[in-house]
């Protein structure tokens, strides 16, 4: 059972206790990303998610990382287009060693310039590695094809040149916007007795309330095209669709329905187009949603030499899903998976804490277990088939990276 704390100055703290394990995982959640961001702050909040564990008052940034490895916990973070969240795994008996290290990062980090410049060049390095990885960066050419000048369509990363340009004060002064009552749910799972309760209240009371809640913008879904020319082995292709927001009533059936299309080994992209026709080694689909929008992705790579053949095996296994739908073999067999990969789920604490934390600052509601089986299992075939139809006979985004840097025949037009 659930139980949900609410702060006056707007702080949510979210309770699962299971008492059968011996774990507690816990979550700051922070409802800020980088869409969140103006073009000048992009990379703002991925970077402050690194420094702060970077040092606080009292500790160095080995005595946070000893701090959980004495205790044989663990400890990270991680920064997407719409949350920041810093996470931690221990011993319940350990839980209020977690919580304390946890929010001294949370309301005492420094912003040493020494390890700031530090920062930024490590984090200059991953931009490099996405620009060394051609199957990442397509996906990051991607959202600019789908989403244009929107911040949804900005790098997580950054770019070296807003890197470049960030300050401590730049940091603090985000935390002041973003770091705040409203935007801050603390989620907590696990064996957790009434003292670490008490000591969440008491911490998270803390937090500054916020002065303003930023409204955001819903992206238009502008269907363009990106390409860049990169030194590869391969093409790397992506074709995105227009897909539904977190909340939409048919987030189910498109999850099913993807599941079939691209989401499994027995899919209808990886079976076709791998199995069958040998073209490519990973090829696959998925679906991401946000606030207000969403985007089925396809991706696929090869050689060169066999783009066009590949595109047109995409186009075959497309068209087809799309004008046939999904059969009632593949809508069963898509909801044991959906549901045992959910109950499955409920096994690990980090799993609950997650699955909490992220309903609270994005839903604010919470289903039960049976409620989503229902959901699941209410799925019927026609409704999966005329999303499939809607969202596959849509114009896609295209983006692609080869040697070349050049659309292929089948894409000229």
């Amino acid at each position: 059972m659930i139980q949900k704390i609410d702060l006056a100055n707007g702080v949510r703290i979210l309770v699962e206790p299971i008492e059968t394990v011996r774990s507690v995982s816990m979550g700051i959640w922070i409802g800020t990303g980088s869409r969140n961001e103006t073009q000048s702050e992009n990379g703002l909040s991925h970077l402050l998610e690194h420094m702060l564990f970077k040092g606080t008052e009292t500790r160095t940034p080995q005595d946070i990382a000893e701090a959980f490895d004495q205790i044989g916990g663990q400890v990270n973070a991680f920064t997407s287009k719409e949350y920041t969240c810093y996470y931690a795994k221990v011993l319940d008996e350990h839980s209020l060693i977690a919580l304390d290290v946890l929010q001294d990062m949370f309301f005492n980090s420094t912003f040493d310039e020494e390890e700031l410049e530090k920062e930024k060049n490590v984090i200059g390095e991953e931009i490099r590695m996405v620009e060394d990885t051609p199957d990442d960066m397509v996906h990051e050419l991607l959202s600019e094809a789908c989403y244009g000048t929107h911040p949804l369509a900005y790098p997580i990363l950054g770019t070296d040149d807003t890197l470049a340009s960030f300050t401590a004060d730049d940091l603090r002064a985000y935390m002041d916007r973003f770091y705040t009552g409203d935007y801050v749910v603390i989620s907590v799972a696990g064996n957790i007795d009434e003292t670490l309760i008490e000591q969440l209240k008491a911490t998270f009371s803390k937090v500054k309330p916020s002065v303003h809640t930023e409204l955001l913008t819903k992206p238009q879904f502008v269907q363009d095209r990106r390409i860049r020319a990169k030194e590869a082995e391969q093409a790397h292709l992506c074709i995105g669709y227009d897909g539904l927001s977190i909340d939409d009533p048919s987030i189910y059936s498109l999850v099913l329905m993807n599941n079939a299309f691209g989401g499994s080994m027995s899919s209808r992209l990886f079976q076709e187009i791998r199995e069958k026709r040998g073209l490519c080694y990973s090829v696959f689909s998925y679906h991401s949603s946000f606030t207000d929008s969403g985007m089925l992705t396809i991706y696929a790579g090869t050689g060169l030499s066999q783009l066009d053949a590949l595109i047109e095996a995409i186009d075959d296994t497309t068209r087809e899903m799309a004008l046939k739908g999904m059969t009632h073999k593949e809508l069963k067999n898509g909801k044991e998976q959906l549901k045992g990969s959910l109950m499955l789920s409920l096994e690990s604490t980090n799993s609950r804490m997650s699955r909490n934390g992220k309903n609270e600052l994005m839903l604010r509601q919470h289903r039960t277990l049976d409620q989503m089986l229902d959901e699941i299992n209410g799925v019927t075939l026609d409704s999966v088939n005329a999303l499939s139809e809607r969202v596959l006979t849509s114009k896609p985004a295209l983006s692609l990276v080869s040697t070349t840097g050049e659309w292929p025949a089948s894409l000229k037009s």
